[in-house]
């Protein structure tokens, strides 16, 4: 946007019948100041020879709203340029997927011509990857459409920048209550589909990329999926029990290259691995108890506390490993949950959606998957995913999904490196897993499967 000063050097609006009274500025180059005006009988301001900001025509409703809707397009701009970043990415994946498809396509029907006899092992190769893309070829004319759709959202931001901005000059007769739906409409759609992009099914999980090594076997550590841009700070936390003292380092880059670092003491000991930092507090389960705290960072007091009703604790109920992990604290793109074992849903998974002011429950939801067996799990856009154990090979294989309460086995390779996982929390804002591997602090980047569509 300009600024006013340059938009508006001089405005003159004359009103029929009005007496206007001149005062020419002593000096142009002055800071902004009322130089002439007039009002009319309800206090409307007719004629001003200032910029809009610091004058009595910046008080008129109809500047104010335009100028409002001018930065809100504007800003839409920026989120539309993000979204068609990430379109155009997994285009390109589609379009790549589609080549393959087309020339696995032309490998068959060369086989199905020349009748020529194949090697079994290289034809039987060449099957099962045609089998593994199968499921790719309905979706590639959707992810199209996709793309398509975000260039109309661009076109439809920049007709609307352009129209607001004639308005910022000439402040002409428009139906505003037309502008503003325009612009609201817009907004709203928008924010559904950037809310579509966000999610998606896990459909693979990176090579892992070490970033320290320190610490004993077990622990916890993360970064705040709310925190604003340029707050990259990392928590970290040593140990599953009977400790009470939380690092912040100011960076990635400090976590990574330095032992700087600031202390919290928390005024209970946590129990597990389940800690998650969320909006500038720290969420973590009482050691010997089914509590939840909500410790907040900035004040150094506990800003709420609420028990868990049922759920099994001091290692009842825990992840495969062991380690007093009965109750799993996660986020993602939907907020704050927990995971636990109850007696009365027989020691399998609950998955409860948490408020994150108050700790009361919002709703839950009872799976067949029993806790002990699982080694460790995650959240991704309401859906739970398990792993099938904590060392050795492994993979994710379970996912329960929320939205329509139902599940279903998968297999998602997931590389153990060094054969000891006691914590993986998945963080919305950077799309990966965070992940505690046998004294490592460890990242996997993950790949979503999802589709836009317009309502």
């Amino acid at each position: 946007m300009q600024p006013a000063s340059k938009l508006l050097s001089l405005t003159l609006l004359v009103l029929m019948g009005t007496e206007l009274t001149q005062v020419l500025p002593a000096n142009p180059e002055e800071s902004w100041q009322v130089y002439s005006s007039a009002q009319d009988s309800e206090g409307r301001c007719v004629c001003t020879v200032v910029a809009p900001q610091q004058t009595m025509c910046s008080r008129d409703a109809r500047t104010k709203q335009l100028r409002q809707l001018l930065e809100k397009v504007q800003n839409m701009t920026q989120s539309i340029q993000t979204l068609d970043q990430r379109t155009q990415k997994d285009l390109q994946y589609v379009q790549r997927m589609e080549v393959q498809l087309r020339g696995l396509e032309t490998k068959f029907k060369q086989v199905e011509e020349s009748h020529k006899q194949n090697i079994a092992k290289q034809y039987k190769a060449i099957k099962a990857k045609m089998e593994e893309l199968r499921p790719m070829i309905p979706v590639l004319e959707e992810y199209k459409a996709d793309a398509k759709l975000v260039l109309q959202f661009k076109e439809e931001v920049k007709n609307l920048t352009s129209v607001l901005s004639e308005l910022q000059e000439e402040l002409g007769a428009f139906d505003y209550e037309e502008l503003h739906n325009r612009v609201s409409n817009l907004e709203e759609r928008l924010r559904a589909c950037m809310q579509k992009l966000a999610c998606g099914k896990l459909t693979r999980i990176s090579e892992p990329v070490t970033i320290k090594t320190s610490g004993s076997r077990y622990g916890s550590w993360m970064t705040d999926p709310l925190a604003p841009d340029g707050d990259t700070r990392v928590y970290y936390m040593d140990g599953y029990h009977n400790n009470r003292f939380v690092r912040e380092y100011q960076s990635m880059v400090d976590f990574m290259n330095s032992d700087n670092f600031t202390s919290h003491r928390l005024p209970h000991p946590w129990s597990g691995t389940g800690q998650v930092v969320y909006n500038g507090s720290i969420y973590f389960n009482k050691f010997q108890s089914h509590t939840i705290i909500k410790f907040d960072f900035k004040t150094s007091t506990i800003s709420k506390a609420s028990q868990l009703d049922y759920a099994g604790f001091n290692n009842r109920y825990h992840y495969s490993w062991g380690g007093h992990s009965d109750i799993d604290l996660m986020v993602d793109e939907g907020g704050l949950w927990a995971v636990y074992a109850t007696n009365q849903n027989a020691g399998n998974i609950v998955i409860s959606k948490l408020n994150p002011m108050t700790l009361q429950v919002i709703k839950s939801w009872t799976t067949n998957h029993p806790k002990r067996s699982a080694g460790e799990a995650f959240m991704i856009c309401g859906t739970l995913y398990v792993t099938n154990g904590y060392s050795g090979g492994t993979k994710v294989y379970y996912a329960f999904h929320t939205n329509s309460s139902t599940y279903e086995y998968i297999d998602i390779p997931f590389q153990n490196k060094y054969s000891h996982i006691s914590m993986l929390d998945y963080n919305p804002k950077d799309r990966a897993l965070y992940a505690w591997n046998n004294g490592h602090q460890v990242l996997y980047n993950v790949t979503l499967f999802h589709l836009i569509r317009s309502e």
